[in-house]
């Protein structure tokens, strides 16, 4: 939101572009809760196939319709086992104000057609799902089950529910529903039924009405926090309405049109994706890492959505290619990518896309203009002998690239522009439901997390006073709109210091905004670190299991926006001088740290490998022994550092916490060095 701004010429012609294509698309504005989208797809797009899974056994290929009849028939047979349509009434602090909080039913799957289908099945029957990989830690499924207070479940398969069984007898669980056909316990004092069952009962049920509304509770999406215990994210009806209705002004996609989807579905980034994708007639193809490639060339995609470290992995396969060529042809490549680049800078120019606080001058654009001529034949050669061959590679039919779940590097923006893949960057979390900006195809700034969406704010603040900064200043990002979350599940503290009274929801990113409002994400302001697969890191507990190390005095985690977990480490000098005699070796430290004797010891230095393998050793031994490890916890790169952490050099708190941003902008160089 940028105050005192009046609309210019070219904002006025984007929101009518905007409103144009939303009108386009097929309206859902009137519903109150998104299993109403359904009747309604089923009837509009009668003979397209909704979901296709070409790696199921067996295969599954689903219409429109049949899509719909089987969300009416699992939610029916929910109801035939006691879930009840009426919500509660709210029941304590943190419940979304005004509205009933209908049953909870857990549901523990991964990417799969049933998926969608429970998903929208429990919805219909009216109850509110708890989502999450059936690949999570027993105890954090566990917590969340307990947490939410859901009095059912459905899961993947018999081995999920396995994992859980011996736990669930003191949880308020009246039955299991397995998304599989493996037969169910018949032992066991729990109800189980599995997907055919279910199905079953369901088509000899009447599905009864529901009060739901926009305001009606329709998922919990479980979210580290400061003290590293999960937070349900209280997502309303409304709430993931606003992405059906407003995703439109981003794509505007076409019945028939087919999306690959490879990302893990329960999350908040593919739901919205998928739910908005889906209400316009595309057909959604289920792959993974193991089929993307070929995926891609046979069934020739026209929309992807996915997270940077996708787009990293296509680019690096890429460069594979082009390092295996004749070295004649790969100065010829090179030497093209490099004319390119300065082919789409200059044209960037000429287009008021170069990011920058403020429009480039005429003089910078009439140079740019010459530039782009004069190079637009060499560019119409790479894209014949070079470019066309790597837009092969992705079917060659791809309209737009939806990235999101992290910043885009600026080699790969660079790179999919270059070789003509329109990347559509977007930012949100999962308490925004989560897209509230993105780049539009008239308006693809690079290096910009884009626009806000329709009725969306967003707003820049000074992180101590919280005073609305001016265009071009960095600060904390602030946004407000229908798609904020209604708070955390029975966590009026958390709710209250996410969002203000006014309705901001804190992002705890840092970032600017330009002067065509465009959001520029410099950063993060919290602790949370979000790698490229879209995981979010709490970095406290892993760093405390690493203190346990004698040799480690302090350390601070990166990777914000990287593959991996990186750490900038403070030895402990002494404990390793002692370990560099034991193992008679003499540690050189700058004089001015440590004093040594002389020593006829081979000397070794921070750098040593001896040394770098002892902090590996180190660190994976701390983080792997932590309870609740995952692999994505692994710290990989690491710099060793003399200088600690303090007050006196502005890198702590008057309370001892580490400054992440003051480490961060001091280190930057080396972060950037170990990646």
């Amino acid at each position: 939101m940028l105050k005192d701004r009046p609309a210019s010429p070219n904002d006025l012609k984007m929101k009518e572009r905007e409103r144009a294509n939303l009108e386009r698309l097929a309206d859902y504005s009137s519903a109150q809760s998104l299993p109403e989208i359904w009747p309604l797809a089923a009837q509009r797009f009668e003979n397209i196939i909704a979901l296709h899974d070409p790696h199921a056994k067996p295969e599954v290929v689903l219409t429109y319709p049949q899509l719909y009849r089987k969300i009416q028939q699992f939610a029916a047979g929910l109801q035939a086992l006691g879930v009840q349509p009426d919500a509660e009434p709210p029941s304590g602090a943190g419940v979304s104000s005004g509205a009933g909080v209908p049953a909870r039913i857990a549901l523990i799957a991964d990417n799969s057609p049933r998926w969608m289908i429970a998903d929208q099945g429990i919805m219909m029957a009216g109850a509110a799902n708890v989502v999450r990989s059936a690949q999570a830690e027993k105890e954090e499924l566990l917590y969340i089950l307990e947490n939410s207070g859901s009095t059912a479940l459905v899961v993947e398969d018999r081995k999920t529910l396995k994992k859980l069984r011996d736990r669930l007898d003191d949880l308020p669980i009246q039955f299991a529903v397995l998304l599989s056909d493996e037969e169910p316990e018949t032992s066991s004092n729990l109800k189980i039924l599995n997907f055919s069952q279910l199905m079953a009962v369901g088509a000899d049920q009447q599905l009864k009405p529901t009060n739901q509304n926009r305001d009606t509770l329709a998922t919990l999406l479980y979210t580290s926090g400061t003290t590293g215990k999960p937070k349900g994210v209280m997502l309303s009806h409304g709430n993931l309405l606003h992405q059906v209705t407003t995703l439109g002004s981003v794509i505007q996609p076409q019945p028939g049109d087919i999306v690959l989807s490879i990302l893990p579905t329960w999350h908040a980034y593919e739901r919205a994706a998928e739910y908005f994708i889906i209400s316009q007639g595309v057909t959604q193809i289920y792959t993974n890492l193991r089929h993307v490639k070929s995926d891609l060339k046979q069934f020739k995609p026209h929309y992807m959505v996915g997270v940077p470290r996708l787009w990293e992995s296509i680019y690096e396969g890429v460069q594979k290619q082009f390092r295996e060529q004749p070295a004649n042809k790969q100065r010829l490549i090179n030497t093209l990518l490099g004319i390119s680049q300065k082919y789409i800078e200059a044209r960037r120019i000429v287009r008021g896309l170069k990011l920058q606080p403020f429009p480039p001058s005429p003089a910078e654009k009439l140079l740019a203009a010459a530039q782009t001529i004069a190079l637009t034949p060499i560019q119409a050669i790479a894209d014949r002998l070079v470019y066309q061959q790597v837009r092969q590679a992705t079917g060659g039919r791809l309209k737009y690239v939806l990235s999101g779940g992290g910043s885009l590097a600026t080699h790969l923006d660079n790179f999919f522009e270059i070789v003509g893949v329109e990347v559509l960057v977007g930012y949100g979390l999962t308490e925004t439901s989560p897209v509230t900006h993105a780049r539009r195809p008239w308006h693809n700034l690079r290096g910009s997390a884009g626009q806000p969406i329709p009725l969306t704010e967003c707003k820049i603040v000074d992180p101590e006073t919280r005073q609305t900064l001016p265009v071009g200043q960095r600060g904390l990002v602030l946004v407000r709109g229908p798609q904020v979350m209604g708070g955390y599940y029975h966590n009026p503290t958390a709710t209250a210091k996410a969002i203000d009274p006014e309705g901001w929801f804190d992002t705890g990113d840092l970032g600017w905004i330009t002067a065509g409002n465009d959001l520029v994400l410099t950063g993060r302001a919290k602790d949370t670190i979000v790698l490229t697969n879209g995981e979010n890191i709490e970095p406290q507990p892993i760093e405390d299991a690493c203190l346990r190390s004698p040799y480690i005095d302090q350390i601070m985690l990166v990777g914000q926006d990287k593959r991996s977990l990186g750490a900038l480490i403070v030895p402990n000098t002494e404990a390793l001088q002692k370990w560099a005699s034991s193992q008679n070796l003499r540690l050189h430290l700058p004089e001015e740290t440590v004093s040594l004797e002389a020593s006829s010891n081979q000397e070794i230095d921070l750098d040593s490998k001896i040394v770098q393998d002892l902090f590996r050793q180190e660190l994976n031994r701390e983080v792997q022994n932590r309870p609740g490890y995952r692999p994505d916890d692994r710290i990989g790169p690491f710099r060793l550092i003399l200088e600690p952490f303090s007050i006196e050099n502005g890198m702590m708190t008057q309370t001892l916490k580490i400054r992440r941003p003051v480490v961060m902008e001091r280190y930057s160089d080396s972060i950037d060095a170990m990646y």
